[in-house]
């Protein structure tokens, strides 16, 4: 049973002529007449009483054209929802992320992606860097974004963002309206961290213990944002990515100020499995961030 001879049938019913119906579908009236024959012999019933001058459906015709009816309409609706899909009027992309940058990056580049897409649905998985990759592998989410490139074959990354780790205060720290700072002047501060053991933190770890400076940690925090408000309360100092404070030190509600020898860049990373074929909601996404990528690139130029 092809969806041809169905709406060839169908057609023949609405029409009430052979001849009308193959009109209305650019065929021969013998073409339809097959098409009608062919359906019957598979069906093993006739569907119109040839005795009638006027094509008349028998018991088993009116059956037949019920059915067809709501075939047709099922891959007419078919067609509309992948029409749709591909115009963007509908569909979701899955994103997986950490915390930062679930928070502090993805807000804005989604702002803009539901500006052009709004029927869209986004959909973000907060994950521990360490996992995200395994989620894209068991395709749970389309791609994910993280602050390292895995290794993996299955896998493939472009970089999103550059970013850097800075050094935080209260605006009123005596520390604050220095030029800059040396390790060996942070000896005597307390430090706020994650208790989340990342590559930055290590990093940190190790230029106190090359510079022979205790490095004192007195509080850790599950977030970002804990520690954040933390420093503004003046509880100690902390190292965070930089993109995570942008908005409070444009504010003046927290101050940077630069530490020499100690200086860590870092690489937000969009990585998808190899070789996979997007869906067009989640390839317009990708775009998104691609656009993020050189506009930057253009920025630091």
């Amino acid at each position: 049973m092809e969806l041809t001879q169905l709406e060839f049938f169908v057609m023949v019913v609405e029409q009430g002529s052979f001849s009308k119906a193959a009109v209305r579908v650019f065929r021969t009236q013998p073409a339809v007449s097959i098409a009608i024959r062919r359906l019957e012999e598979e069906i093993g019933a006739p569907l119109f009483d040839r005795s009638q001058k006027t094509p008349t459906l028998t018991d088993a015709g009116q059956l037949v054209y019920d059915y067809a009816q709501r075939i047709l309409s099922l891959r007419d609706q078919a067609n509309d929802v992948v029409s749709e899909l591909r115009s963007l009027e509908r569909g979701r992309v899955r994103i997986g992320a950490n915390e930062s940058t679930s928070l502090y990056l993805l807000p804005h580049l989604i702002l803009e992606y539901r500006a052009q897409h709004p029927g869209v649905k986004v959909e973000i998985f907060r994950h521990v860097s360490e996992r995200l990759p395994r989620e894209v592998l068991d395709r749970n989410v389309d791609f994910a974004v993280l602050a390292y490139e895995p290794v993996d074959s299955d896998l493939e990354s472009f970089p999103v963002l550059h970013d850097e780790l800075v050094l935080i205060m209260n605006p009123d720290h005596s520390l604050a309206k220095t030029q800059s700072i040396k390790i060996k002047d942070l000896g005597a501060e307390s430090f706020l961290a994650h208790n989340v053991k990342t590559a930055s933190r290590y990093k940190v770890i190790e230029a106190f213990t090359q510079h022979h400076t205790p490095l004192n940690i007195t509080l850790e925090l599950a977030t970002v944002e804990t520690i954040k408000r933390f420093v503004q309360l003046k509880m100690g100092l902390a190292f965070v990515p930089r993109m995570c404070v942008v908005e409070e030190l444009e504010r003046g509600t927290l101050a940077t100020v630069p530490v020499e020898g100690l200086s860590y860049a870092r690489t937000l990373w969009a990585t998808h499995r190899r070789g996979v074929t997007f869906s067009h909601a989640a390839a317009a996404f990708v775009e998104v961030l691609r656009q993020q990528a050189k506009t930057q690139s253009e920025f630091a130029d």
